[in-house]
Protein backbone atom coordinates (compact mmCIF):
# COMPACT_ATOMS: atom_id res chain seq x y z
CA UNK A 1 0.00 0.00 0.00
CA UNK A 2 1.41 3.23 -1.31
CA UNK A 3 1.05 7.08 -1.08
CA UNK A 4 -2.13 8.93 -0.78
CA UNK A 5 -2.94 11.89 -3.76
CA UNK A 6 -3.51 15.43 -2.62
CA UNK A 7 -7.69 15.00 -2.95
CA UNK A 8 -6.97 12.04 -0.29
CA UNK A 9 -4.93 13.77 2.24
CA UNK A 10 -7.25 16.95 2.15
CA UNK A 11 -10.16 13.95 2.41
CA UNK A 12 -8.91 12.16 5.24
CA UNK A 13 -7.65 15.21 6.59
CA UNK A 14 -11.12 16.91 6.95
CA UNK A 15 -12.93 12.93 7.34
CA UNK A 16 -12.77 13.11 11.06
CA UNK A 17 -15.02 16.70 11.03
CA UNK A 18 -17.91 14.75 9.07
CA UNK A 19 -18.25 11.05 11.18
CA UNK A 20 -18.88 10.63 14.52
CA UNK A 21 -17.06 10.68 17.09
CA UNK A 22 -19.45 8.02 19.35
CA UNK A 23 -17.66 5.28 18.31
CA UNK A 24 -14.63 5.05 21.24
CA UNK A 25 -15.52 4.34 24.83
CA UNK A 26 -14.46 7.03 27.10
CA UNK A 27 -13.07 4.92 29.59
CA UNK A 28 -8.75 5.82 30.08
CA UNK A 29 -6.44 3.05 30.71
CA UNK A 30 -3.00 3.45 32.77
CA UNK A 31 -0.75 5.14 30.19
CA UNK A 32 2.99 3.57 29.34
CA UNK A 33 4.78 6.07 28.59
CA UNK A 34 5.07 9.05 31.24
CA UNK A 35 2.77 11.90 30.23
CA UNK A 36 4.88 14.82 27.77
CA UNK A 37 4.99 18.25 28.28
CA UNK A 38 1.62 20.02 27.52
CA UNK A 39 2.36 23.10 25.55
CA UNK A 40 -0.23 26.01 26.04
CA UNK A 41 0.07 27.81 23.15
CA UNK A 42 -1.57 31.31 23.22
CA UNK A 43 -3.62 31.91 19.86
CA UNK A 44 -3.88 35.82 20.74
CA UNK A 45 -0.18 36.03 20.83
CA UNK A 46 0.73 33.10 18.14
CA UNK A 47 2.99 32.07 20.83
CA UNK A 48 3.27 28.50 20.64
CA UNK A 49 5.12 28.25 24.10
CA UNK A 50 7.78 26.31 22.86
CA UNK A 51 9.80 24.58 25.94
CA UNK A 52 12.88 22.58 25.15
CA UNK A 53 13.10 19.69 27.79
CA UNK A 54 16.75 18.38 27.67
CA UNK A 55 16.36 14.60 28.07
CA UNK A 56 20.18 13.30 27.78
CA UNK A 57 23.62 15.22 27.47
CA UNK A 58 23.62 18.22 25.41
CA UNK A 59 20.05 16.64 23.57
CA UNK A 60 16.48 18.42 24.08
CA UNK A 61 13.03 17.62 22.97
CA UNK A 62 10.37 20.85 22.25
CA UNK A 63 6.89 18.61 22.52
CA UNK A 64 3.74 18.91 21.30
CA UNK A 65 0.53 18.49 22.12
CA UNK A 66 -0.38 14.38 21.60
CA UNK A 67 -3.60 15.04 20.14
CA UNK A 68 -5.16 15.82 16.20
CA UNK A 69 -4.45 18.94 14.52
CA UNK A 70 -6.71 21.17 15.88
CA UNK A 71 -6.58 25.74 16.12
CA UNK A 72 -6.87 25.44 19.73
CA UNK A 73 -2.53 23.64 19.80
CA UNK A 74 -1.82 25.50 16.85
CA UNK A 75 -1.87 22.07 14.78
CA UNK A 76 1.30 21.52 17.20
CA UNK A 77 1.25 17.76 17.55
CA UNK A 78 4.91 16.73 16.90
CA UNK A 79 8.13 16.41 18.79
CA UNK A 80 11.03 18.17 17.39
CA UNK A 81 14.20 17.84 18.70
CA UNK A 82 18.25 19.50 18.71
CA UNK A 83 21.47 18.44 19.69
CA UNK A 84 24.24 20.69 21.23
CA UNK A 85 27.31 18.41 19.62
CA UNK A 86 30.18 21.31 20.87
CA UNK A 87 30.60 22.38 17.33
CA UNK A 88 27.24 22.96 15.98
CA UNK A 89 23.52 22.00 16.38
CA UNK A 90 21.49 19.26 14.69
CA UNK A 91 18.13 20.23 14.39
CA UNK A 92 15.11 17.02 13.79
CA UNK A 93 11.93 18.40 12.40
CA UNK A 94 10.68 22.37 12.02
CA UNK A 95 7.48 21.73 12.87
CA UNK A 96 4.09 22.72 11.10
CA UNK A 97 4.39 26.02 10.35
CA UNK A 98 6.64 28.82 9.37
CA UNK A 99 5.79 30.79 12.36
CA UNK A 100 6.74 27.35 14.44
CA UNK A 101 10.03 26.96 12.74
CA UNK A 102 11.05 30.96 13.54
CA UNK A 103 9.84 30.41 17.34
CA UNK A 104 11.84 27.01 17.76
CA UNK A 105 14.74 28.74 16.22
CA UNK A 106 14.26 31.24 19.13
CA UNK A 107 13.92 28.69 21.77
CA UNK A 108 17.11 27.01 20.50
CA UNK A 109 18.95 30.47 20.70
CA UNK A 110 18.07 30.99 24.17
CA UNK A 111 19.53 27.55 25.26
CA UNK A 112 22.74 27.43 23.48
CA UNK A 113 25.04 29.59 21.58
CA UNK A 114 26.67 27.00 19.31
CA UNK A 115 25.15 27.58 15.63
CA UNK A 116 22.64 25.32 13.84
CA UNK A 117 24.77 23.43 11.54
CA UNK A 118 22.00 20.89 9.88
CA UNK A 119 18.42 19.85 9.84
CA UNK A 120 17.17 17.04 9.09
CA UNK A 121 13.06 16.23 7.82
CA UNK A 122 12.52 12.47 9.21
CA UNK A 123 9.51 12.37 6.72
CA UNK A 124 7.60 13.70 4.02
CA UNK A 125 4.60 14.35 6.18
CA UNK A 126 3.55 18.51 6.77
CA UNK A 127 4.77 18.60 10.58
CA UNK A 128 8.34 17.74 9.78
CA UNK A 129 8.90 20.39 7.35
CA UNK A 130 6.70 23.04 7.10
CA UNK A 131 9.12 24.97 9.87
CA UNK A 132 11.84 24.56 6.83
CA UNK A 133 11.41 28.03 5.61
CA UNK A 134 12.66 29.43 9.14
CA UNK A 135 16.15 27.90 8.25
CA UNK A 136 16.72 28.90 4.89
CA UNK A 137 20.08 29.69 5.28
CA UNK A 138 21.03 26.04 6.89
CA UNK A 139 21.43 23.06 5.09
CA UNK A 140 17.93 21.09 5.45
CA UNK A 141 18.45 17.26 4.96
CA UNK A 142 16.11 14.57 4.21
CA UNK A 143 15.66 11.16 2.48
CA UNK A 144 15.16 11.48 -1.51
CA UNK A 145 11.40 9.80 -1.21
CA UNK A 146 10.83 12.42 1.31
CA UNK A 147 12.06 15.37 -0.58
CA UNK A 148 10.14 13.98 -3.52
CA UNK A 149 6.93 13.86 -1.35
CA UNK A 150 7.60 17.11 0.03
CA UNK A 151 7.29 18.19 -3.24
CA UNK A 152 4.63 16.72 -4.29
CA UNK A 153 2.29 17.15 -1.38
CA UNK A 154 3.52 20.48 0.03
CA UNK A 155 0.74 22.73 -1.98
CA UNK A 156 -2.11 20.74 -0.58
CA UNK A 157 -0.64 20.48 2.86
CA UNK A 158 -0.30 24.03 2.88
CA UNK A 159 -4.62 24.51 1.48
CA UNK A 160 -5.37 21.62 4.68
CA UNK A 161 -3.56 23.08 7.29
CA UNK A 162 -4.58 26.77 6.49
CA UNK A 163 -8.12 25.50 6.68
CA UNK A 164 -7.64 23.53 9.85
CA UNK A 165 -5.32 25.86 11.57
CA UNK A 166 -6.13 29.21 10.47
CA UNK A 167 -3.81 32.38 11.68
CA UNK A 168 -0.84 30.24 12.87
CA UNK A 169 -0.26 29.67 9.30
CA UNK A 170 0.37 32.65 8.29
CA UNK A 171 3.08 33.25 5.27
CA UNK A 172 3.83 29.42 5.79
CA UNK A 173 5.13 27.93 2.22
CA UNK A 174 6.22 24.44 1.40
CA UNK A 175 10.25 24.52 1.18
CA UNK A 176 11.08 20.98 0.90
CA UNK A 177 14.77 20.24 2.06
CA UNK A 178 17.54 21.12 -0.27
CA UNK A 179 20.02 17.88 0.49
CA UNK A 180 19.42 14.61 -0.36
CA UNK A 181 20.81 11.62 2.32
CA UNK A 182 21.11 8.60 -0.14
CA UNK A 183 23.72 6.57 -0.44
CA UNK A 184 27.27 7.54 1.35
CA UNK A 185 25.24 10.50 2.82
CA UNK A 186 23.78 7.39 5.09
CA UNK A 187 25.43 5.64 7.85
CA UNK A 188 27.60 7.58 10.11
CA UNK A 189 27.52 11.50 10.94
CA UNK A 190 30.56 13.13 12.56
CA UNK A 191 29.42 16.48 13.66
CA UNK A 192 31.35 17.86 17.34
CA UNK A 193 31.10 15.06 19.81
CA UNK A 194 28.53 13.38 18.28
CA UNK A 195 28.48 9.71 16.92
CA UNK A 196 25.56 9.77 14.82
CA UNK A 197 23.72 7.05 12.53
CA UNK A 198 21.00 7.82 9.87
CA UNK A 199 19.08 5.07 8.83
CA UNK A 200 16.33 4.64 6.04
CA UNK A 201 13.43 2.59 7.31
CA UNK A 202 10.13 2.80 5.68
CA UNK A 203 6.36 1.46 6.35
CA UNK A 204 4.99 4.77 8.42
CA UNK A 205 6.03 6.42 4.33
CA UNK A 206 8.09 4.98 1.67
CA UNK A 207 11.13 6.88 3.24
CA UNK A 208 11.71 6.90 6.88
CA UNK A 209 14.82 8.75 8.40
CA UNK A 210 15.98 7.40 12.11
CA UNK A 211 18.61 8.95 13.61
CA UNK A 212 20.27 7.04 16.35
CA UNK A 213 22.75 9.23 18.55
CA UNK A 214 25.55 6.80 20.11
CA UNK A 215 26.96 8.78 22.43
CA UNK A 216 23.67 9.02 24.49
CA UNK A 217 21.84 6.29 23.28
CA UNK A 218 18.85 7.69 22.31
CA UNK A 219 16.56 7.16 18.94
CA UNK A 220 14.50 9.81 16.86
CA UNK A 221 12.16 7.54 15.45
CA UNK A 222 9.98 9.73 13.50
CA UNK A 223 6.96 8.28 12.54
CA UNK A 224 7.52 4.90 12.82
CA UNK A 225 6.94 5.12 16.67
CA UNK A 226 3.72 6.24 18.04
CA UNK A 227 3.24 6.30 22.20
CA UNK A 228 0.11 7.14 23.67
CA UNK A 229 -1.35 8.35 20.09
CA UNK A 230 -2.98 6.60 17.03
CA UNK A 231 -0.68 6.42 14.32
CA UNK A 232 -1.05 7.77 10.92
CA UNK A 233 -1.57 5.45 7.62
CA UNK A 234 -1.90 8.46 4.71
CA UNK A 235 1.22 6.86 3.04
CA UNK A 236 1.94 3.92 5.16
CA UNK A 237 2.84 0.38 4.22
CA UNK A 238 1.91 -1.86 7.08
CA UNK A 239 3.38 -4.72 6.62
CA UNK A 240 6.68 -2.84 5.87
CA UNK A 241 6.10 -0.63 8.78
CA UNK A 242 5.88 -3.83 11.43
CA UNK A 243 8.78 -5.19 10.00
CA UNK A 244 10.81 -1.63 10.65
CA UNK A 245 9.17 -1.95 14.30
CA UNK A 246 11.52 -5.75 14.08
CA UNK A 247 14.41 -3.68 13.24
CA UNK A 248 14.10 -0.88 15.95
CA UNK A 249 13.88 -3.59 18.50
CA UNK A 250 16.87 -5.86 17.52
CA UNK A 251 18.59 -2.50 17.48
CA UNK A 252 17.68 -2.19 21.43
CA UNK A 253 18.57 -6.00 22.50
CA UNK A 254 21.96 -4.87 20.75
CA UNK A 255 22.26 -2.21 23.12
CA UNK A 256 22.17 0.49 20.79
CA UNK A 257 19.73 2.77 21.95
CA UNK A 258 17.93 3.21 25.52
CA UNK A 259 15.43 6.21 24.76
CA UNK A 260 12.96 6.73 22.38
CA UNK A 261 11.73 9.94 20.85
CA UNK A 262 8.84 9.60 18.86
CA UNK A 263 7.63 12.11 16.31
CA UNK A 264 4.25 11.59 18.40
CA UNK A 265 4.02 10.98 21.89
CA UNK A 266 5.55 11.03 24.72
CA UNK A 267 9.51 10.43 25.34
CA UNK A 268 9.98 7.22 26.92
CA UNK A 269 12.59 4.54 27.63
CA UNK A 270 12.92 0.79 25.83
CA UNK A 271 10.10 -0.65 23.37
CA UNK A 272 7.05 0.72 25.02
CA UNK A 273 6.00 2.98 22.11
CA UNK A 274 7.46 0.29 19.22
CA UNK A 275 5.08 -2.28 20.96
CA UNK A 276 1.95 0.35 21.33
CA UNK A 277 2.63 1.35 17.80
CA UNK A 278 3.19 -2.73 16.48
CA UNK A 279 0.13 -3.74 18.80
CA UNK A 280 -2.05 -1.03 16.55
CA UNK A 281 -1.07 -2.33 13.50
CA UNK A 282 -1.49 -5.58 14.10
CA UNK A 283 -4.95 -5.05 15.51
CA UNK A 284 -6.14 -2.36 12.87
CA UNK A 285 -5.24 -5.22 9.99
CA UNK A 286 -6.99 -8.31 12.12
CA UNK A 287 -10.05 -5.65 11.80
CA UNK A 288 -9.87 -4.86 8.23
CA UNK A 289 -9.07 -8.38 7.11
CA UNK A 290 -11.60 -9.51 9.35
CA UNK A 291 -14.51 -7.08 8.48
CA UNK A 292 -14.20 -7.34 4.83
CA UNK A 293 -14.59 -10.96 5.00
CA UNK A 294 -17.73 -10.67 6.75
CA UNK A 295 -19.17 -8.51 4.72
CA UNK A 296 -18.98 -5.42 7.01
CA UNK A 297 -19.76 -2.38 5.09
CA UNK A 298 -17.56 1.13 5.65
CA UNK A 299 -20.52 2.58 7.80
CA UNK A 300 -20.86 -0.10 9.94
CA UNK A 301 -17.41 -0.35 10.46
CA UNK A 302 -16.80 3.41 11.69
CA UNK A 303 -19.20 3.00 14.27
CA UNK A 304 -17.63 -0.25 16.51
CA UNK A 305 -15.87 0.63 19.36
CA UNK A 306 -12.18 0.20 19.33
CA UNK A 307 -10.37 -2.11 22.67
CA UNK A 308 -10.03 -0.24 25.76
CA UNK A 309 -6.51 -0.20 25.70
CA UNK A 310 -6.44 2.21 23.18
CA UNK A 311 -9.28 4.44 23.71
CA UNK A 312 -7.69 6.77 25.75
CA UNK A 313 -5.07 7.77 22.67
CA UNK A 314 -4.57 11.00 21.20
CA UNK A 315 -6.56 11.60 17.77
CA UNK A 316 -9.28 8.90 18.54
CA UNK A 317 -11.32 8.26 16.66
CA UNK A 318 -10.09 10.56 14.46
CA UNK A 319 -7.03 8.92 12.78
CA UNK A 320 -8.69 5.31 13.08
CA UNK A 321 -11.53 7.15 10.79
CA UNK A 322 -9.26 8.56 8.69
CA UNK A 323 -7.18 5.08 8.29
CA UNK A 324 -10.60 3.12 7.62
CA UNK A 325 -11.53 5.60 4.96
CA UNK A 326 -8.06 5.28 3.31
CA UNK A 327 -7.44 1.62 3.43
CA UNK A 328 -10.65 -0.29 4.05
CA UNK A 329 -11.98 -0.32 0.70
CA UNK A 330 -8.79 -2.20 -0.23
CA UNK A 331 -9.52 -5.11 2.19
CA UNK A 332 -12.95 -5.31 0.50
CA UNK A 333 -12.25 -5.13 -2.86
CA UNK A 334 -9.38 -8.14 -1.59
CA UNK A 335 -12.17 -10.34 -0.17
CA UNK A 336 -14.40 -9.90 -3.25
CA UNK A 337 -12.09 -11.17 -5.58
CA UNK A 338 -11.28 -14.45 -2.94
CA UNK A 339 -14.85 -15.30 -2.54
CA UNK A 340 -15.51 -15.07 -6.87
CA UNK A 341 -16.59 -18.09 -8.70
CA UNK A 342 -13.62 -19.04 -10.18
Amino acid sequence: MTGASRPMWAALLLAAGTLGAGAVPAAPAAATPAAAHAPRPDAQRLDYDLQPRRIAEGTWVIEGAVADFARANGCNIINTAFIATGDGVLVINTGPSRLYGEQQRRAIARVTAEPVRQVLNLNLHPDYFLGNQAWADTPVAALAGSIAGQRAEGAGYEDNLYRVCGDWMRGTQAEPARVALDGAALGQLALGGGRFTLARLHGHTGDDLVLLDGRTGVLFAGGLVFAERVPTTPHADLAAWLVSLDTLARWHAQGRFTQVVPSHGPVHAGLAGVAQTRDWLQWLQRLMEGSAERGVDLAELLRQPVPERFAHWGAQPAELQRSLVRWYPQYERQALRRSAPR
